[in-house]
């Protein structure tokens, strides 16, 4: 049968049932409790009140067995009779459909099949389905229909469903172990006149108030930077920023990231909390050391493996940290290696990877030592002025996290940021109200950034960023006509 017809055949049982009065979108419904616990839980002969969604329908003539799946996730059984029902309830019954929302009230029992079982004696619509469900057996499998309307993928795939109460928990574990350990939990701005606090094209926006441009957050750096020299010591922010470059596998416009800030402290600092901070993730998850992500068993046991990365472009590209921007482009060509003109952060990150992931690297490598040129809001080294205290957490061969000593000399701060501009105002603005933040004095801190999307493919075992977001941004299925087409 044709989703039409059945569309069609749907709308007419919705003018049957206001035939007989009743609302087929009802309202309020008091249920006793979740189908979870009652089974967790069961006692034959209880009186009980459930809502949920139809899931299947048996008919035998003038009785049913239907399978109700609630929030919980789990599912149970009811038996109707329609000589047992009321008339509202023989019209519903007659009009049922899977996928409706209905409530119901009634007794539990165990059928000859040992079944956990509701005998209704009352059933409520709740809400009439004029779609039917993906096929039961073959689920939902296109993945572009299951990115576009997640809330059928949701119906039709339970484990996706776990996935993303994973990432709650996963979210709640990071807030809960940051609040044990005194740090207090910020918002920060996402429209900024002046983005900044990381490599990375912004969206733009227009304020018709102020008459002016602003951008979607590419990071909240600055700002709770800002916050340690107003006297905040310990301050975190699990955020969304936005990102006006390409999709991928590991890449979406829109994401979630964890920044905590440290006063005091230092790279090596960030270095702890963060294996302290995945750590108790994978306690709170039941994972223990031991995850397999991608058929790869990464082992999360201290302590975790340092590699240094100016070693690393010296051994495989013959690139010193000294080297200026256009030699190491050069190099980077002259070795294979696919570079646009000038280099980027994301760049690099991408050479990083390839490098570990030639070496078969899965367990967590804490990558030291970049080109000071590549950080410029990272200290440097004292010994060696052209490397950063900085580091990038590379798990499963993936960026996990990035952490560096804060810089916060301010005369610094300004010829860095000047130096990044090129002289050419055109290539954006300096935030001189940070560099002014800056010179009332920010004490020494260790910054830390995690990205949470990808944490949670991690210990989700998800191969694409699409898996754990629940609405991942994807092309418009047509194009946006022109007012003037």
């Amino acid at each position: 049968m044709e989703i039409e017809e059945i569309y069609n055949q749907r709308v007419n049982k919705l003018a049957e049932l206001r035939g007989c009065g009743i609302e087929p979108f009802g309202a309020k419904f008091l249920k006793t409790s979740q189908i979870k616990i009652i089974k967790d839980n069961f006692k034959a002969g209880e009186a009980v009140s459930l809502s949920g969604r139809v899931i299947a329908l048996r008919s035998h003539g003038k009785a049913s067995f239907l399978d109700l799946r609630d929030g919980s996730g789990d599912k149970i059984q009811v038996y109707l009779k329609e000589d047992t029902l009321t008339q509202d309830g023989k019209a519903i019954f007659k009009n049922l459909d899977i996928g409706d929302f209905i409530g119901v009230n009634g007794e539990t029992f165990i059928t000859r099949t040992q079944e956990p079982t509701v005998k209704a004696d009352k059933i409520t619509l709740l809400s009439k389905s004029l779609r039917p469900l993906p096929e039961k057996w073959h689920g939902l499998k296109d993945i572009e229909i299951r990115y576009r309307q997640r809330y059928l993928d949701l119906i039709a795939n339970h484990p996706v469903r776990e996935i993303f109460l994973a990432r709650s928990r996963i979210i709640s574990a990071i807030r809960r172990f940051l609040d044990e350990k005194g740090f207090l939990e910020v918002e920060t701005p996402m429209l900024q006149f002046i983005p900044g606090g990381a490599a990375g094209k912004p969206f733009k926006t227009y304020h018709e108030e102020f008459n002016a441009d602003m951008y979607l957050r590419i990071a909240p750096e600055l700002y709770l930077k800002k916050l340690l020299v107003g006297g905040f010591e310990k301050v975190y922010e699990i955020n969304r920023s936005f990102r006006n470059e390409g999709i991928s596998t590991r890449h979406n416009p829109e994401f979630t990231m964890l920044e905590v800030y440290l006063a005091y402290a230092d790279y090596q600092d960030m270095m702890k909390l963060v294996a302290d901070i995945i750590l108790y993730v994978a306690k709170e998850l039941g994972c223990g050391d031991k995850i397999t992500y991608q058929d790869k068993v990464i082992d999360l046991s201290l302590p975790w493996k340092e590699k240094s990365f100016t070693e690393a472009m010296k051994d495989k590209f013959d690139i010193n940290a000294d080297d200026h921007t256009e030699l190491i482009v050069e190099k980077l060509i002259k070795h294979g290696r696919k570079v646009e003109k000038g280099l980027s952060r994301s760049q690099v990150v991408r050479i990083a990877e390839e490098l570990l992931q030639e070496e078969g690297v899965g367990s967590p490598v804490f990558l030291t030592d970049y080109f000071s040129a590549l950080c410029p809001l990272a200290k440097n080294k004292k010994e060696s002025p052209h490397i950063s205290e900085r580091f990038e957490l590379f798990i499963g061969g993936m960026e996990v996290a990035n952490a560096y000593s804060e810089l916060n000399d301010p005369i610094e701060q300004k010829k860095r940021f000047e130096e990044e501009l090129g002289g050419n105002p055109k290539d954006g603005k300096i935030d001189l109200d940070f560099i002014n933040a800056l010179e009332y004095g920010m004490p020494p801190a260790g910054g830390l950034g995690i990205g949470i999307d990808r944490m949670v493919m991690l210990f989700t075992n998800q191969p694409s960023i699409r898996d754990v977001i629940l609405f991942p941004h994807l092309r418009p299925e047509e194009a946006p006509k022109s007012e003037n087409a």
